[in-house]
């Protein structure tokens, strides 16, 4: 069979054109490969009865090793059910080891919970009092204890009750002293840096003539950005500079409450600008008002003592308004009462409207003050509601620029009206002086002309 298919492939390869040295060579190749095919084989049992055997071996120690672990989990079984044995008695006896304890404990029980009571609500106390920046350390130790009090199963030593107490007492002791220490406190620019301070009691701290302020989330003194009035902190930099003695001071008891709304209070300038555009013009007319009665009165009370030197020389006519009525007089020496009267009269009414100059400039800033002061109201108050139209009733905020307005010119107008008036009246009241004052002189001439024409 295999000669027939050699020499079927010797033909096929003979058609081909392929030579005899090739094929050769292929039949070398295909023993070759035979061969390999082969020596794997055995190679590849040999591996395998290896690893059989290799297993066999394994298998009993694997089944030991079976057998160990088995063992050690009875073991482990048994030795966590007699720890749980040992824990039930153990929870037994815990239970009445704390009967035990509740009953020995008996009234010392109210007791620990006064002093938890007591150690939060000190620490609460401290941690917003203004003693706390000199001893910025006890609300650790009371917040400490506090918890330990909380536990059933530790009880506090008598160090611990007897600094209760002592902290306590140095909180009454501190609360009624007013003392300079030096702390850092924080600047309105927001810069820190070391300051000498003037701690009074437990209600308010200053540093020269500023007030401060105690965080207490961040236990820094901060300077308040807006300072009360003068009055308070010119009484603040006499404190910080006193030494000894007794100084008027204004406290805040409420801690800060009243201090901090009275700093939110608006200034003059603040009110006054208030009254926007409106305010400003009442503000204006009542100053040029002022400066022209001020012009006025000292205008006439020159005037009224030049008159009333020239009253005690009648012979001598000066430059003034009545040397000039009685220049009148001396200038027609020869002429009847009737006459005379009319030029004296005549000299009077050119005399009388000097007098009388800008009077009616006062009496119409007087007039139009309250009525622009009316106007700022009438345009507050539509503010006001236009406010309310958009935002509702809700939000006094809202409103509150309105109002502002429409009462700051009100105050603002009545503030320039009455002066005005007083001052009109001041000055009219002069004038018309002034007025009488030629009038008597004059009246006296006539009668002495009349006398003499008489005789």
């Amino acid at each position: 069979m295999i000669n027939k298919f050699t020499k079927a492939a010797f033909a096929a390869c003979l058609a081909f054109g392929i030579g005899n040295t090739a094929f050769a060579a292929q039949a070398v190749s295909m023993e070759e490969l035979l061969q390999q095919v082969k020596s794997g084989r055995v190679k590849d049992a040999a591996e395998n009865e290896k690893r059989i055997a290799e297993f066999q071996r394994d298998r009993a120690r694997q089944q030991q090793l079976l057998a160990d672990a088995r063992a050690e989990q009875a073991r482990q079984e048994q030795r966590s059910q007699e720890l749980e044995d040992t824990f039930e008695a153990n929870d037994v006896q815990i239970i009445d080891l704390e009967r035990a304890l509740q009953d020995r404990l008996g009234d010392l029980k109210e007791l620990f919970g006064v002093l938890q009571q007591a150690a939060g609500d000190a620490r609460g106390n401290f941690q917003d009092s203004l003693t706390q920046i000199q001893f910025p350390d006890r609300t650790e130790w009371m917040t400490a204890f506090a918890q330990k009090m909380g536990q059933t199963n530790r009880m506090p030593s008598m160090e611990e009750i007897e600094r209760i107490w002592f902290e306590l007492q140095r909180q009454m002791t501190e609360s009624a002293k007013v003392l300079k220490l030096t702390v850092p406190v924080i600047s309105a620019q927001g810069e820190e840096e070391e300051r000498e301070v003037v701690r009074v009691g437990m209600f308010n701290v200053i540093s020269g003539d500023k007030y401060l302020e105690y965080i207490p989330e961040t236990g820094r003194l901060v300077e308040l950005q807006r300072q009360p009035q003068s009055r308070y902190t010119s009484r603040a930099e006499d404190l910080s500079n006193a030494t000894s003695g007794l100084q008027s001071f204004g406290i805040d008891p409420t801690r800060g409450q009243l201090l901090g709304l009275l700093v939110q209070s608006p200034s003059l300038t603040e009110r006054i600008a208030q009254g926007q555009e409106v305010g400003y013009t009442i503000i204006v007319l009542g100053v040029i008002g002022v400066l022209i009665a001020i012009w006025r009165l000292l205008a006439l009370t020159a005037t009224a003592a030049k008159c009333n030197s020239q009253a005690k020389n009648l012979e001598k006519p000066g430059n003034n308004p009545l040397g000039r009525v009685i220049q009148v007089a001396h200038d027609n020496p020869n002429v009847d009462v009737e006459g005379l009267e009319l030029k004296l009269g005549e000299a009077i009414l050119k005399e009388t409207p000097k007098f009388t100059a800008w009077l009616q400039f006062l009496k119409i800033i007087s007039v139009v003050a309250p009525l622009l002061g009316l106007l700022g109201t009438v345009t507050g108050m539509i503010i006001t509601f236009q406010a309310i139209t958009l935002y509702g009733a809700g939000d006094p905020k809202l409103m509150a620029g309105g109002i502002s307005t429409a009462l700051v010119t009100t105050v603002l107008g009545l503030v320039v009206a009455i002066p005005m008036v007083f001052l009109h009246t001041l000055v009219q009241s002069r004038a018309k002086r002034l007025t009488q004052i030629l009038q008597e002189e004059a009246a006296g001439m006539l009668s002495e002309r009349a006398e003499r024409q008489a005789v």
